[in-house]
Protein backbone atom coordinates (compact mmCIF):
# COMPACT_ATOMS: atom_id res chain seq x y z
CA UNK A 1 0.00 0.00 0.00
CA UNK A 2 1.30 3.58 -0.71
CA UNK A 3 2.50 5.34 2.28
CA UNK A 4 1.82 9.46 2.34
CA UNK A 5 4.86 11.61 2.26
CA UNK A 6 5.68 14.86 2.00
CA UNK A 7 9.10 16.55 1.09
CA UNK A 8 9.46 20.24 0.25
CA UNK A 9 10.98 22.08 -2.90
CA UNK A 10 11.89 25.94 -3.09
CA UNK A 11 10.32 26.11 0.45
CA UNK A 12 6.86 24.26 -1.02
CA UNK A 13 5.52 21.06 0.80
CA UNK A 14 4.88 18.80 -1.72
CA UNK A 15 2.67 16.00 -0.65
CA UNK A 16 2.99 12.49 -1.93
CA UNK A 17 2.54 8.56 -2.14
CA UNK A 18 5.28 6.17 -1.74
CA UNK A 19 5.13 2.45 -2.77
CA UNK A 20 8.29 0.94 -1.77
CA UNK A 21 8.79 -2.09 -3.51
CA UNK A 22 11.96 -3.59 -1.95
CA UNK A 23 15.59 -2.50 -1.16
CA UNK A 24 17.12 -4.21 -4.18
CA UNK A 25 14.66 -2.73 -6.70
CA UNK A 26 14.76 0.48 -8.98
CA UNK A 27 12.38 3.62 -8.47
CA UNK A 28 10.74 6.13 -10.57
CA UNK A 29 8.75 9.38 -10.06
CA UNK A 30 5.55 10.10 -11.90
CA UNK A 31 4.59 13.02 -13.59
CA UNK A 32 1.24 13.20 -14.63
CA UNK A 33 -1.19 15.60 -16.90
CA UNK A 34 -2.07 19.05 -17.15
CA UNK A 35 -3.86 19.77 -13.91
CA UNK A 36 -3.63 15.93 -12.83
CA UNK A 37 -3.30 15.34 -9.54
CA UNK A 38 -1.99 12.25 -7.53
CA UNK A 39 -5.21 10.39 -7.60
CA UNK A 40 -5.56 10.06 -11.11
CA UNK A 41 -3.62 8.93 -14.21
CA UNK A 42 -0.30 8.79 -11.91
CA UNK A 43 -1.69 6.78 -9.45
CA UNK A 44 -3.02 4.24 -12.19
CA UNK A 45 0.62 3.71 -13.31
CA UNK A 46 2.54 3.89 -9.62
CA UNK A 47 0.08 1.07 -9.09
CA UNK A 48 1.06 -1.47 -12.27
CA UNK A 49 4.71 -0.37 -11.56
CA UNK A 50 4.83 -1.13 -8.35
CA UNK A 51 3.74 -4.49 -8.70
CA UNK A 52 6.41 -5.23 -11.33
CA UNK A 53 8.75 -4.50 -8.99
CA UNK A 54 9.65 -0.81 -8.85
CA UNK A 55 9.29 1.76 -6.30
CA UNK A 56 6.95 4.55 -7.01
CA UNK A 57 6.52 8.14 -6.38
CA UNK A 58 3.43 10.03 -7.59
CA UNK A 59 3.14 13.04 -5.49
CA UNK A 60 0.87 16.75 -6.62
CA UNK A 61 3.31 19.22 -8.24
CA UNK A 62 3.27 22.56 -6.36
CA UNK A 63 -0.27 24.35 -6.96
CA UNK A 64 -2.36 21.46 -7.39
CA UNK A 65 -3.54 18.50 -5.17
CA UNK A 66 -2.62 18.56 -1.18
CA UNK A 67 0.79 20.22 -2.29
CA UNK A 68 0.97 23.87 -1.35
CA UNK A 69 2.12 26.84 -3.57
CA UNK A 70 -0.11 29.41 -6.03
CA UNK A 71 -3.05 27.12 -6.43
CA UNK A 72 -4.27 26.47 -10.14
CA UNK A 73 -1.36 27.57 -11.86
CA UNK A 74 1.46 25.49 -13.97
CA UNK A 75 5.33 26.37 -13.29
CA UNK A 76 6.81 24.47 -15.61
CA UNK A 77 10.14 25.65 -13.80
CA UNK A 78 8.52 24.91 -10.19
CA UNK A 79 7.96 21.63 -11.73
CA UNK A 80 11.19 20.63 -12.76
CA UNK A 81 12.04 21.97 -9.28
CA UNK A 82 10.03 19.40 -7.94
CA UNK A 83 10.82 16.62 -9.71
CA UNK A 84 14.57 17.10 -8.51
CA UNK A 85 13.34 17.50 -4.61
CA UNK A 86 11.80 14.17 -5.46
CA UNK A 87 14.78 12.61 -7.04
CA UNK A 88 16.28 13.21 -3.75
CA UNK A 89 13.34 11.90 -1.35
CA UNK A 90 13.78 8.92 -3.83
CA UNK A 91 18.06 8.78 -3.09
CA UNK A 92 17.04 7.52 0.63
CA UNK A 93 16.65 4.28 -1.13
CA UNK A 94 18.59 3.83 -4.19
CA UNK A 95 20.28 5.28 -6.56
CA UNK A 96 18.77 3.34 -9.73
CA UNK A 97 16.03 6.44 -10.19
CA UNK A 98 14.13 7.15 -13.44
CA UNK A 99 11.17 8.92 -13.93
CA UNK A 100 8.01 7.76 -16.00
CA UNK A 101 5.52 10.65 -17.34
CA UNK A 102 2.06 11.14 -18.65
CA UNK A 103 0.73 13.42 -21.05
CA UNK A 104 2.15 17.02 -20.59
CA UNK A 105 4.62 14.85 -17.69
CA UNK A 106 5.90 12.98 -20.69
CA UNK A 107 7.27 16.41 -22.08
CA UNK A 108 8.81 17.24 -17.83
CA UNK A 109 10.11 13.74 -18.13
CA UNK A 110 12.22 14.38 -20.93
CA UNK A 111 13.67 17.78 -19.49
CA UNK A 112 13.76 16.65 -15.36
CA UNK A 113 16.13 13.51 -17.15
CA UNK A 114 18.03 15.91 -19.18
CA UNK A 115 18.76 18.23 -16.59
CA UNK A 116 19.35 16.18 -13.55
CA UNK A 117 21.57 13.35 -13.69
CA UNK A 118 20.65 11.63 -11.21
CA UNK A 119 17.50 10.35 -13.47
CA UNK A 120 19.24 7.19 -14.89
CA UNK A 121 16.14 6.32 -17.92
CA UNK A 122 12.69 8.38 -18.21
CA UNK A 123 9.66 6.86 -19.99
CA UNK A 124 6.81 9.16 -21.95
CA UNK A 125 3.58 7.97 -22.07
CA UNK A 126 1.37 9.85 -24.37
CA UNK A 127 3.09 12.58 -24.00
CA UNK A 128 3.26 16.45 -24.83
CA UNK A 129 6.82 17.22 -26.30
CA UNK A 130 6.12 21.02 -26.41
CA UNK A 131 8.22 22.90 -29.31
CA UNK A 132 7.86 26.66 -29.18
CA UNK A 133 9.37 26.59 -32.71
CA UNK A 134 6.79 23.88 -33.82
CA UNK A 135 3.89 26.03 -32.48
CA UNK A 136 5.11 28.58 -34.29
CA UNK A 137 6.12 27.43 -37.53
CA UNK A 138 4.15 28.61 -40.46
CA UNK A 139 2.53 31.59 -38.36
CA UNK A 140 4.84 33.09 -35.52
CA UNK A 141 2.69 36.29 -35.27
CA UNK A 142 -0.37 34.33 -34.36
CA UNK A 143 2.10 32.14 -32.34
CA UNK A 144 3.05 35.74 -29.84
CA UNK A 145 -0.63 36.88 -30.14
CA UNK A 146 -1.35 34.11 -28.16
CA UNK A 147 1.26 34.32 -25.47
CA UNK A 148 0.56 38.13 -25.27
CA UNK A 149 -3.25 37.30 -24.59
CA UNK A 150 -2.01 35.02 -21.88
CA UNK A 151 0.07 37.20 -20.15
CA UNK A 152 -2.67 40.12 -20.43
CA UNK A 153 -4.96 37.67 -18.30
CA UNK A 154 -2.21 35.88 -16.36
CA UNK A 155 -3.60 35.85 -13.17
CA UNK A 156 -7.30 35.00 -14.00
CA UNK A 157 -8.46 31.67 -14.15
CA UNK A 158 -10.29 29.58 -16.39
CA UNK A 159 -12.16 26.37 -16.45
CA UNK A 160 -9.78 23.52 -17.00
CA UNK A 161 -12.48 21.52 -18.76
CA UNK A 162 -15.88 22.35 -19.52
CA UNK A 163 -18.94 20.47 -21.59
CA UNK A 164 -20.66 20.94 -24.87
CA UNK A 165 -17.57 22.87 -26.25
CA UNK A 166 -17.61 25.46 -23.79
CA UNK A 167 -14.33 27.73 -22.76
CA UNK A 168 -11.24 25.97 -20.94
CA UNK A 169 -8.10 25.69 -20.82
CA UNK A 170 -8.63 22.09 -22.32
CA UNK A 171 -10.96 22.42 -24.83
CA UNK A 172 -13.80 19.65 -26.23
CA UNK A 173 -15.14 16.52 -25.41
CA UNK A 174 -12.12 14.35 -24.77
CA UNK A 175 -10.84 15.86 -21.94
CA UNK A 176 -14.03 16.65 -20.39
CA UNK A 177 -14.93 12.74 -20.81
CA UNK A 178 -12.24 12.10 -18.06
CA UNK A 179 -11.92 14.94 -15.81
CA UNK A 180 -15.58 16.12 -15.90
CA UNK A 181 -16.96 12.99 -14.98
CA UNK A 182 -16.47 9.93 -12.70
CA UNK A 183 -13.97 8.64 -14.43
CA UNK A 184 -11.64 10.76 -13.38
CA UNK A 185 -12.58 12.12 -9.62
CA UNK A 186 -10.69 12.79 -7.33
CA UNK A 187 -11.33 15.22 -3.83
CA UNK A 188 -8.47 17.24 -4.75
CA UNK A 189 -8.55 18.40 -8.15
CA UNK A 190 -10.31 21.25 -8.97
CA UNK A 191 -11.70 22.11 -12.01
CA UNK A 192 -10.03 25.61 -12.72
CA UNK A 193 -6.62 26.95 -14.06
CA UNK A 194 -4.78 30.05 -14.46
CA UNK A 195 -4.31 31.89 -18.03
CA UNK A 196 -0.76 32.15 -16.96
CA UNK A 197 -0.71 28.11 -17.12
CA UNK A 198 -1.52 28.16 -20.91
CA UNK A 199 1.28 31.18 -21.49
CA UNK A 200 3.98 28.09 -19.36
CA UNK A 201 2.79 25.45 -21.77
CA UNK A 202 3.20 27.24 -24.89
CA UNK A 203 6.60 28.38 -23.77
CA UNK A 204 7.70 25.13 -22.11
CA UNK A 205 10.14 23.33 -25.16
CA UNK A 206 10.44 20.16 -23.97
CA UNK A 207 11.51 18.84 -27.53
CA UNK A 208 14.57 20.71 -27.39
CA UNK A 209 15.73 18.74 -24.14
CA UNK A 210 15.87 15.74 -26.45
CA UNK A 211 19.28 15.83 -27.87
CA UNK A 212 20.85 17.16 -24.68
CA UNK A 213 19.53 13.51 -23.18
CA UNK A 214 23.32 12.00 -23.64
CA UNK A 215 23.30 8.53 -23.01
CA UNK A 216 20.14 8.49 -21.06
CA UNK A 217 17.96 6.02 -22.40
CA UNK A 218 14.67 7.13 -22.97
CA UNK A 219 11.45 4.66 -23.71
CA UNK A 220 8.29 6.75 -25.58
CA UNK A 221 4.72 4.80 -25.54
CA UNK A 222 2.51 6.76 -27.81
CA UNK A 223 -1.16 6.52 -29.64
CA UNK A 224 -1.09 6.41 -33.24
CA UNK A 225 -3.85 8.43 -32.83
CA UNK A 226 -4.25 11.27 -30.33
CA UNK A 227 -5.48 14.43 -30.84
CA UNK A 228 -4.03 16.07 -27.89
CA UNK A 229 -0.21 15.00 -27.68
CA UNK A 230 1.03 14.98 -31.57
CA UNK A 231 2.16 11.79 -32.71
CA UNK A 232 4.67 13.50 -34.35
CA UNK A 233 6.40 15.23 -31.68
CA UNK A 234 6.37 11.67 -30.18
CA UNK A 235 8.50 11.09 -33.12
CA UNK A 236 10.36 14.02 -33.39
CA UNK A 237 11.60 13.22 -29.52
CA UNK A 238 12.70 9.65 -30.56
CA UNK A 239 14.30 10.57 -33.45
CA UNK A 240 15.94 13.83 -31.67
CA UNK A 241 17.19 11.61 -28.06
CA UNK A 242 21.10 10.98 -28.45
CA UNK A 243 20.91 7.94 -26.13
CA UNK A 244 19.59 4.35 -26.04
CA UNK A 245 15.63 4.74 -27.17
CA UNK A 246 12.81 3.11 -27.84
CA UNK A 247 9.44 3.73 -29.28
CA UNK A 248 6.02 1.56 -28.94
CA UNK A 249 3.20 2.19 -31.21
CA UNK A 250 -0.22 1.68 -29.24
CA UNK A 251 -3.20 0.90 -31.49
CA UNK A 252 -5.61 3.50 -28.98
CA UNK A 253 -8.31 5.56 -30.60
CA UNK A 254 -8.12 8.52 -27.76
CA UNK A 255 -5.32 10.44 -25.87
CA UNK A 256 -7.39 9.44 -23.11
CA UNK A 257 -7.29 5.91 -23.78
CA UNK A 258 -3.78 5.76 -22.13
CA UNK A 259 -5.05 7.03 -19.03
CA UNK A 260 -6.95 4.20 -17.89
CA UNK A 261 -8.67 1.88 -20.82
CA UNK A 262 -7.48 -1.55 -21.24
CA UNK A 263 -5.51 -3.62 -22.89
CA UNK A 264 -3.75 0.12 -23.40
CA UNK A 265 -2.65 1.05 -19.58
CA UNK A 266 -1.12 -2.69 -19.42
CA UNK A 267 0.87 -2.74 -22.72
CA UNK A 268 2.42 0.88 -21.53
CA UNK A 269 3.08 -0.53 -17.86
CA UNK A 270 4.55 -3.72 -19.25
CA UNK A 271 7.19 -1.60 -21.75
CA UNK A 272 7.92 0.64 -18.93
CA UNK A 273 8.80 -2.08 -16.20
CA UNK A 274 10.67 -3.71 -19.02
CA UNK A 275 12.54 -1.38 -19.96
CA UNK A 276 12.97 0.28 -16.39
CA UNK A 277 14.39 -2.86 -15.14
CA UNK A 278 16.56 -3.16 -18.07
CA UNK A 279 18.50 0.06 -18.02
CA UNK A 280 18.05 1.08 -14.24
Amino acid sequence: MPESVTFTADGITLAGNLTVAGSSNPAVVLTGPFTGVKEQVVAVYAERLAERGITTLAFDHRGFGESGGRRAHEDSQGKLSDLRAAVSLLTQYTDRIGVVGVCLGGGYALKAAATDPRLRAAVGIAGAYNSPIRFSAGNPAGYRQAITSFIDRYDEELPAVAPDGGEAAMGGDEPYAYYGTKRGTAANWENRVTYGSLHSLMTLDALGAAPVLGDTPLLIVHGRTDDYCSPELAQAAHDEASGPKELLWLDAGQHIDLYDVEPYVTQAADAAARFLHQHL
